[in-house]
């Protein structure tokens, strides 16, 4: 029987004009899927024109400037519904969808969608909600004493996944897909028992239990920050009166 590791994934990545998922717009965007470990991998993508000026802090992160993407890149309001059905499609052949970091990436789509469709990412997913691995969440709770950072290039040189485009969409979910394998197969004595489905509803858990032990940190230090322990969404923020 073949391990959920090794068989069939998706991934998602995107990038965008900052950190602010209630306020920042995607630029880019990719869905990379692979029917088996090693195979070949099927990547679409996506190229955005925000509408709203592109941060030169940004651009230094995934050069894209603003000049390129008026240029080159499509209206929002398609692209996004475009990812959103192809994400559903991922979710209805039973593929879970590898998400590095998923609050952030999947939260900013369904802003994005509630901002040019009047719509949501659950709208688009109907009753076949996302079963999402999380590299960033699953090697925390399973290897939680390990030092260091943990951005996709740390978990990359760590695992020994080569990341050769970094910032780049499809780079950056090929890679996470890639780290997902590796973690199963590292931690398989703890992971291969357990359906992708049953794995989702624990990163839930695990992600709350670490966003309160940053918040408790960041208190420690006298800086108390809130930290959202949604996974793998955010709730929408109520409109002010």
């Amino acid at each position: 029987m073949t391990r959920w590791y090794e068989g069939p994934l998706a991934a998602f990545d995107t990038e965008t004009t900052g950190v602010d998922v209630e306020r920042d717009r995607i630029v880019s965007a990719a869905v990379v899927v692979q029917e088996c470990a090693g195979g070949r991998v099927r990547a679409t993508r996506w190229l955005v024109n925000p509408g709203i000026p592109v941060p030169r802090e940004a651009t230094d992160v995934h050069g894209l400037t603003e000049e390129h993407l008026q240029h080159n890149g499509r209206w929002p309001a398609p692209v996004v519904e475009e990812i959103a059905r192809t994400l559903a499609e991922q979710s209805a052949a039973g593929r879970p969808l590898v998400v590095m970091n998923a609050p952030f990436d999947l939260t900013l789509l369904d802003r994005e969608l509630r901002r040019h469709r009047a719509s949501s990412l659950s709208r688009y997913l109907d009753s076949r909600p996302l079963t999402v691995l999380d590299p960033r969440v699953l090697d925390k709770h399973l290897d939680r004493y390990r030092k260091g950072r943990r951005t996709l290039t740390d978990l990359c040189a760590h695992y020994g996944i080569a990341l050769d485009g970094a910032h780049d969409a499809a780079e950056d979910a090929v890679a996470s897909l890639e780290v997902v394998r590796a973690v199963g197969r590292r931690f398989a004595a703890r992971l291969e028992r357990l359906s992708p489905a049953e794995l989702h509803s624990l990163q839930a858990v695990w992600h709350a239990a670490q966003a309160r032990g940053l918040q408790a940190w960041f208190a420690r230090n006298g800086s108390p920050e809130p930290v959202d322990p949604h996974w793998p969404l955010r709730p929408e923020v109520p409109a002010a009166a």
